[in-house]
């Protein structure tokens, strides 16, 4: 009698492929590359994400479609921020040039982690150079193929 293969849980540390895919094309996949490694549970994919993996055997694949806003939420127009050339720099990005679509990394306000916006707009006007950074995540509002393959579970 041989045993099952175990199966996604709550906690689970896997290694996988994956893909994420919006309605541009991939925003991440894996399948030609390393595959990634993370714990379910500790924010490295969206809970609704994580939700699509519980369950399913080692060495499954499979390809979920999530309805528009069901993996990352909303577009929010709040999450649009103005930043000016001297606060980045004041940020340490010191002479930085930044190229429409580039996504920067920001420090959390307690320093202890990290977040992304990607540059939008640039403005030069009477307040000054700045840089319109957008903060939803690049997949937000959007429907969202998600394909995976389940290679280990630990």
């Amino acid at each position: 009698m041989t045993a099952s293969p175990p199966c996604v849980q709550p906690g689970s540390f896997l290694t996988l492929h994956y893909r994420m895919a919006g309605a541009n094309g991939d925003l991440i996949n894996t399948f030609a590359d390393k595959p990634a490694t993370l714990t379910l549970g500790t924010g490295e994919l969206s809970p609704a994400l994580e939700a699509r993996l519980l369950g399913l055997p080692e060495g499954s694949r499979a390809t979920f479609e999530l309805a528009a806003g069901a993996a990352f939420g909303e577009r929010h127009p709040d999450k649009l921020q103005w930043l000016t050339v001297r606060a980045l720099s004041d940020m340490g990005d010191v002479d930085q040039q930044y190229e429409i679509n580039d996504v920067v990394q920001f420090p959390t306000p307690d320093g202890q982690g990290r977040f992304a916006g990607s540059v939008r707009q640039f403005r030069n006007d009477a307040s000054g150079e700045a840089v319109l950074f957008d903060f939803n995540h690049p997949l937000a509002g959007q429907p969202v193929t998600f394909e995976v393959h389940v290679i280990g579970i630990l």
